[in-house]
Formats: C-alpha cells, sequence, structure tokens
C-alpha cells in the first residue's frame, strides 16, 4: 500500500511533470530521483512516418529508461498502436553481447512492459493480442541476434542450425541442398558466391502448407554471413558491419516463426539463401560466366554485386518447384538504398501497384516504414547487357537507379512477364541503427500478410482490404495526439 500522503504529494508532482512536457519531437522528464521518467512521443507525424512514432519511442528507451534489474514501462497508446509500440520496444532490448561484465551478472534483469489503452477500443488489452505481441517482439529479437552475432559464430552452418531449431519448434523439418548439391541441382548463383568459404553455401526451405490453403507465398531471404565483396573486395572502411548482410534471411526466419505460431492460413515458404561470400582459389572471378537456376547466363563483372546472385536461384526456386503466387525478396541489397530512400525507410520494388501501397501502409501500421523505388524495366534492365551472356550481374551506370536495377535483376529471373505478384524489399539502412540490428523486417512482414494469418491483431494492422476513407480518417486521427510512455 502507499502511503496517503505519498499519494496527496505524487498527484501535483505528475501534473508538473506533464506541464514541463513539450515534444519537439520528443521530451521527457525525470521524476524521484531518476528512479522514473516520464517522456512524451511527438504530437503529430508527416505521412511518410508511423503514426506510432517507432523510431523516437525505441530511441526514448534507449536513453530515458532507469538502471536497474528489474525495471518497468508504461505505455500510454492507442490500440491502434500497440503493435508498432511493442515491436518498437523490442528492439531497446538486443540480445546478442559478448561483453565480459554481462557474463559475469548474477542477477538476470527483467524488463515488464505494461500497455494503458486510450481512445476508441480502450479496454483492458485482451490475453491474445498479448501473446500476439509476445510471439512478434520474439521474432525481431531473434532476427536482430543473429545479425548482430559476427560470421565466425553466425557462419552458413550455424544459420542453419538457427533454421532447424525454428523447424522443430513448429514442427517442420526443413529441406537443405549445400555445397556440390547445388551445383549439379544448377544453383549456379548460391554456389558460385558460396564455394569459396570454409562453410558451404545452403539452400534451405521451411514450408507451412496448411489444409484449405487458397494461394501459395515465398519469402525468399538475402543470407550473406559475411560479404568481404570477393575478388572485387570491399576497402578498410566499407567491410566492417558486413556481418549484416544476413538481415533479409533473420527476418524472414523471425517472422515465419512468428506468422505460424499465431495460426498461418496459407501456404507459406520461407527460402533462405545462404553464402559467404569469401576470398580464395576457388573464389568466382570477374569474367567468370554463372549458369543459374533460371536457366539464364550471368557475366560477373562485379563478386560484390553477389546478393542478387543468391535470390536470382532462391526466386526461381520458389516460381518453378513451389509452384509461389506471391513472391517477396527481402535482402540488403544496395548501399544505394540508403541513400534512395534514407535510413529508416527500406525500399520497395514490385510489379503491383496495390502491392507497392500495401507496403507502404504496412510500414506505417507496424513501425518498419517503407518507400517506393521506380519500378521501369524497359528503361533500366539495359544497363545489365552482355556481349557474351544473358545478363551482367551489375549496371553499366551506377548513377541510374542503381537500387532499382538490382531488384529487376532478381526480378528478370522469374520474367518481367510473370503473371504472379512479386515485391522485392531492400533493407540495407534500416537493419542497423547505429552498431546495433533492428530486427527490421519481421513486423513488416507479419503486417503485410496479417489477412491470412488467424490472428485478430495481425489482421488489424494488414493494409490488404482498408477502404481509403477508413484509412485517411484513420491517419487523421493518429496523427494528432499525444502519447506517452
Amino acid at each position: 500500500m502507499v502511503p496517503a500522503e505519498t499519494q496527496a504529494s505524487s498527484g501535483p508532482l505528475w501534473q508538473a511533470a506533464l506541464a514541463t512536457l513539450n515534444p519537439n519531437p520528443t521530451d521527457s522528464c525525470p521524476l524521484y530521483l531518476n528512479y522514473a521518467t516520464v517522456a512524451a512521443l511527438p504530437s503529430r507525424v508527416s505521412r511518410h512516418n508511423s503514426p506510432s512514432a517507432a523510431h523516437f519511442l525505441t530511441r526514448l528507451v534507449r536513453t530515458c529508461l532507469p538502471p536497474g534489474a528489474q525495471r518497468c514501462i508504461l505505455m500510454v497508446c492507442e490500440q491502434s498502436d500497440i503493435f508498432a509500440s511493442a515491436c518498437a520496444l523490442a528492439r531497446a532490448f538486443p540480445l546478442f553481447t559478448h561483453r565480459s561484465g554481462a557474463s559475469r551478472r548474477s542477477e538476470k534483469r527483467t524488463v515488464t512492459v505494461e500497455f494503458f489503452l486510450v481512445g476508441q477500443d480502450n479496454g483492458p488489452v485482451k490475453v491474445s493480442t498479448l501473446q500476439c505481441l509476445v510471439t512478434a517482439t520474439e521474432g525481431v529479437r531473434l532476427a536482430a541476434r543473429i545479425v548482430d552475432t559476427p560470421c565466425n559464430e553466425m557462419n552458413t552452418d550455424i544459420f542453419l542450425e538457427e533454421i532447424n531449431k525454428v523447424g522443430k519448434e513448429l514442427g517442420i523439418a526443413p529441406t537443405v541442398i549445400r555445397d556440390e548439391e547445388l551445383k549439379t541441382r544448377g544453383f549456379g548463383g548460391i554456389y558460385g558466391v558460396g564455394k569459396a568459404a570454409l562453410h558451404p553455401p545452403a539452400l534451405a526451405i521451411l514450408s507451412h502448407t496448411p489444409d484449405g490453403a487458397t494461394q501459395t507465398i515465398a519469402w525468399v531471404g538475402k543470407g550473406i554471413v559475411y560479404d568481404t565483396g570477393g575478388l572485387s573486395i570491399k576497402g578498410k572502411t566499407t567491410m566492417p558491419g558486413m556481418k549484416r548482410d544476413c538481415g533479409g534471411a533473420a527476418a524472414i526466419l523471425g517472422a515465419f516463426r512468428a506468422a505460424i505460431k499465431q495460426g498461418f492460413k496459407d501456404n507459406l515458404h520461407a527460402v533462405f539463401c545462404l553464402a559467404e561470400n569469401a576470398v580464395g582459389p576457388n573464389a568466382t572471378r570477374p569474367d567468370d560466366i554463372h549458369l543459374l537456376y533460371s536457366g539464364k547466363t550471368v557475366e560477373i563483372n562485379n563478386t560484390d554485386a553477389e546478393g542478387r546472385l543468391v535470390l536470382a536461384d532462391g526466386v526461381s526456386y520458389a516460381c518453378k518447384d513451389l509452384g509461389a503466387d506471391i513472391i517477396l525478396d527481402m535482402a540488403t541489397l544496395t548501399g544505394a538504398q540508403g541513400i534512395a530512400t534514407g535510413k529508416y525507410h527500406a525500399a520497395v520494388l514490385t510489379n503491383s501497384a496495390e502491392w507497392e501501397a500495401a507496403c507502404v501502409k504496412a510500414g506505417r501500421k507496424c513501425g518498419d516504414l517503407v518507400h517506393p523505388l521506380v519500378y521501369c524495366p524497359e528503361l533500366h534492365f539495359s544497363e545489365f547487357t552482355s556481349a557474351v551472356a544473358d545478363m551482367k550481374n551489375s549496371v553499366a551506370d551506377r548513377d541510374n537507379s542503381p537500387s532499382s536495377c538490382a531488384g529487376l535483376f532478381i526480378a528478370s529471373h522469374i520474367g518481367f512477364d510473370w503473371p504472379g505478384v512479386w515485391v522485392h524489399l531492400d533493407i540495407a539502412a534500416p537493419v542497423h541503427a547505429g552498431e546495433r540490428a533492428t530486427g527490421f523486417g519481421v513486423a513488416l512482414l507479419l503486417a503485410l500478410f496479417g489477412r491470412a494469418s488467424e490472428d485478430p491483431l495481425l489482421n488489424l494492422v494488414s493494409p490488404l482490404g482498408w477502404e481509403p476513407a477508413e484509412q485517411e480518417a484513420a491517419v487523421g486521427r493518429d496523427s494528432k495526439r499525444r502519447r506517452l510512455v
């Protein structure tokens, strides 16, 4: 019980703290000798930001949360922002660390998160909603842990173990094609990129095929566990951080685990294209020509443009062997993505205007922001013209929308006239914030495909099926309020 005099004194103190808050875009006020902090999120956001202000929330928690082994966060928000807020909070607490002090710490640190809903639908949070938030945030932290782990620990062998762990938890046995079998079966892209590494390349697939499924979806992830650039080697300033080049595959693994645990009604295949782009006597050389799984030949003019090669094999497999109706590939593909759409917004390239809009809407709903790239293969694909093969793997003109061109290379291996939906998400910049992984992509996939889920919360954050008037009304309402954490 709190003494009556303490209750009486805390009310004016709380009101005084609120009165000091002037979020621009955020603000905070310490309380009780820094044992507590109240912080305010932006009162309004622009149309290209998430109404949840997810990025600001992560930043606030990292900087304002008081120290201690037992800590509590009370998040005040609307029902429509609870999913994005939970995922944003998860990003503030990464799992991977090799600091010596962490291993000597005897007391386990615990952070308890409580949600207080305001506005419409402001009743108690349902147990099913809390379970969905737990599963989603576990997926975000799983992806971030894999991306944060260096290649001496997260090589292709260990990544396959991570896939096996998820498969065992879900009751799914993965399909794995490795090393020389890749070569004999025609996966020249994955094999060519990874053949010089100590740990051999692999194509791994987790498949969920429930009864009553009406469509087949494939998520294809770039899993380059380390990218030296190959013989077109990176410099000493651009190579550090290339452990993050598996961010697409890591996000797909985290999202697949969460999607299946929450109930997924359609066929869903997670395809992992795993390799280490290493330097060695067996490394691919510029001028080499590889035959990819699509049946098309590629002249290598840049061994540091390797992600598109492994993904080309992955999407071809999804099309030819899995019979996918919707193929989404996710990758830390180009440094140019960070210039095209910035540090916070992933870039989307797709053959469907509807899915382009859906990706942008899903990003605003879940906090993993997305912005479109130019989709114009008739103008851009000529950048890959080769005199001796079907195409080269890198553009002739690096000033001609290189992020769009890189995505088009992948699409060309299922064909620009393919009748299905193809979506490419380049997450090179938002996969990390500073030197820490963000788990970007997990929340985005769960939201984007929320209509295929049995979970009510994922259906709520899904952009597909929304009426424009409903969306505009929600944007108007969501962008003009004040939230506290």
